[in-house]
């Protein structure tokens, strides 16, 4: 249903720098980088854009992770790469039995998740 999700930003060249790091245990990479925007996504495919502009609202953006390892490692790099922690790994059950997942905090304010639906 999504074609493409844009976070706009103050400063492109740091929040791209922690989606990269961020992102890289989920194997999503930096298919495109303009400078003034960067474009997130895997196998040349760019659904995630980071462009240079006022930010106005926060955004929770829910990434799909295939094992819970994943899962775990991207949470070590988002904490790594300045992410704050909003919900370290684990079990969610509430949503639904296999929902594991981990939220992190991107510097500007957007609520960034992985998440593994498998058991």
């Amino acid at each position: 249903m999504l074609d493409h999700v844009g976070l706009r930003t103050r400063n492109v060249k740091q929040l791209a720098a922690f989606y990269e790091a961020a992102l890289k245990p989920l194997g999503i990479t930096v298919q495109q980088d303009y400078g003034v925007a960067v474009a997130f996504g895997r196998d040349a495919e760019a659904p995630l854009w980071i462009s240079e502009g006022e930010t106005g609202s926060s955004v929770h953006l829910a990434l799909t992770a295939d094992k819970r390892a994943s899962v775990d490692a991207f949470y070590a790099a988002a904490i790594a790469a300045g992410g704050r922690d909003n919900g370290p790994p684990g079990l969610r059950p509430h949503y639904h039995e296999h929902y594991y997942g981990a939220f992190v905090i991107d510097p500007d304010g957007n609520n960034l998740e992985a998440v593994c639906h498998k058991p």
